[in-house]
Parts: C-alpha cells; structure tokens; sequence
C-alpha cells in the first residue's frame, strides 16, 4: 500500500530527532502521558466504579466496548500492517512493538472522544460545550505531537490513529443506538445529586396550602 505520507513522515521524524534535548523529551513525555495505558488504565478504573455504583449499565457497556474494545483492535492492526517504528535506538527510547498506528493516539482519542460523548448531552451551555470539545481536541492532538517528536510514530500513524478512533466511536454509537438514551440518562442521574426529601415535602405543602382571601 503506497504512503502519500511517506515523505513527510521521515521529514519530520529525522528533523525532531536531530533537535531533541534531554529537557524538550522531558517536556514530550508529560504531554504524552494522558495516552499512556497506565493512565488510560487508571481513568477507565475509576469510571468502572463509577458505573457499578450508580448501577448506570449501558454507559458501563459503551464505555467497555468504546475504549479497550478500539484499543485491542489497535493492538491487532499493528500486527497485520508490521511497521517499524521511526527509532528504535537512543537514550530516549522506552518503546518497542510496531508503529501503524499510534497506540497513544487511538487510546486518548477513545478516552476522551467517548467521554464527551457522555458529556456533551448534559451540557445546556454551548459556550461549555465548544469549550469542552476544544479542550478534548487539543489533549488529543497534544498526545500525538509528543509520539511524533519522540520519534515513537510518524505523521501518519498519529493521523490514523485519530481517524481510526473517531471511526470506532462512530460504530459504537451505531452498534449501541438502542442504548443511547438509555446511557445518556444513566450518565444524567448518576451526576445529578438528588433532592431532599424533606424540601420536597415543603415545597408540595407550600403549593397545596389555600390562599387566603384578601379583604
């Protein structure tokens, strides 16, 4: 399969490496590291938690299916396309496997794609809601500028990477259509905090009480 990439993707991957300091990979691996699959890992653990305790079972399949489902097809797409990765030599290496497409990049863009996707239904404001999409975005294409900067990817992984990943979301929301409403629902009640009892009791009492005449 001819890459229409090919000739930036070794561009770009020898002039980073030939302009990386120990500060500057330093300064790339804190911004890959919301891609990473401790993180990821540690993110999904804590929204599995979440799920279980408030019982919202269609966002804990979707969340499940979304995430670590996208992920290992990742895994399985790395095996069929058997590409090396730009470097594999340096003291900034702490890689190893093949390189189409980003790990990092599928995992932050399934992550954080689906959690807007959560989120986004609950928003009223659109000015919240750009701004959370932006903020999604900007994590997202933060994670793949690091991989391609440490030399772990070229170009054209990170950029299928984000396009495998809106893909696979866009099939989870199709495949779990009957669960939509059912998820968003979930995801409502589980951060809505729940009225008293007793201002609801006031409240039912104050509007059943009679006016009094005016005289």
């Amino acid at each position: 399969m001819v890459n229409p990439l090919a000739g930036a993707d070794h561009q770009i991957a020898g002039w980073f490496h030939v302009h990386l300091s120990q500060a500057f990979v330093n300064l790339l691996r804190v911004f890959s590291e919301p891609g990473s699959a401790q993180w990821i890992g540690v993110v999904l653990f804590l929204a599995v938690i979440f799920f279980v305790w408030k019982r919202a079972w269609p966002a804990l399949v979707t969340m499940i299916v979304a995430v670590p489902g996208g992920m290992l097809l990742n895994e399985l797409l790395k095996l069929a396309v058997h590409r090396h990765r730009p470097f594999l030599d340096g003291w900034f290496v702490d890689w190893s496997g093949y390189s189409f497409a980003s790990g990092h990049t599928i995992g932050a863009t399934l992550l954080y794609g689906q959690l807007l996707l959560f989120l986004l239904p609950l928003m009223r404001s659109k000015r919240w809601q750009r701004l959370t999409i932006l903020s999604a975005a900007m994590l997202v294409m933060l994670v793949g500028f690091s991989r391609i900067a440490l030399g772990a990817h070229y170009l054209s992984d990170v950029i299928a990477a984000m396009v495998l990943g809106v893909l696979w979301l866009m099939i989870c929301a199709l495949l779990l259509k009957p669960m939509r409403r059912r998820v968003v629902a979930a995801v409502a009640i589980a951060v809505e905090e729940p009225r008293p009892a007793t201002a609801a009791t006031v409240e039912g009492h104050a509007s059943a009480r009679p006016l009094s005449p005016i005289s």
